[in-house]
């Protein structure tokens, strides 16, 4: 299977908030910002996968600002990270100022897996790093991606009581 290089599934989502999307603070409810994070995440694998996928596991979702009503939200996500079946996505969220600046509010790693049509698990191409952020993206998700594996055995040992 052929490799895909970042670029190629590299998606961007953008909203202006409205009455709907805040809370009783007036600032962006954050179960309406998980929604379009997921929704993105799965648009990158989908494109970096050829196929329909599903959230294995949300790794990280950070808080870094708020938004406010009228903001415009401008969501970036990328592939960091393949393996045999799975895919880490990184999404980060940013606030555009009119004059175009953009102030990062959220940043989220998610776990995507690739499916076939009986809706089992199936391989992803390779991921093709070229940049050196690239391979320090790869290099930081391969961390992540070990640190997940020890949390899943430790789980299973959990429920085997």
């Amino acid at each position: 299977m052929a490799g895909k290089h970042v670029s190629e599934s590299y998606t961007e989502q953008v909203q202006i908030l409205s009455q709907s999307t805040l809370n009783g603070y007036n600032r962006l409810f954050g179960g309406q910002l998980m929604q379009w994070i997921d929704v993105v995440a799965a648009v990158v694998a989908r494109r970096h996968s050829g196929c329909n996928v599903t959230t294995a596991s949300v790794d990280n979702l950070r808080f870094e600002g708020p938004a406010y009503a009228n903001d415009t939200i401008v969501l970036c996500g990328y592939i960091t990270y393949s393996g045999r079946t799975s895919m880490e996505v990184c999404v980060r969220t940013y606030v555009e100022e009119l004059s175009g600046l953009k102030r990062l509010i959220n940043v989220a790693y998610l776990v995507m897996v690739a499916l076939n049509a009986e809706e089992r698990p199936t391989e992803v191409p390779k991921l093709v790093v070229e940049s050196e952020a690239e391979k320090r993206e790869w290099e930081a998700a391969c961390e992540r991606n070990a640190i997940r594996k020890t949390r899943r055995k430790a789980a299973q040992k959990e429920l085997k009581g």
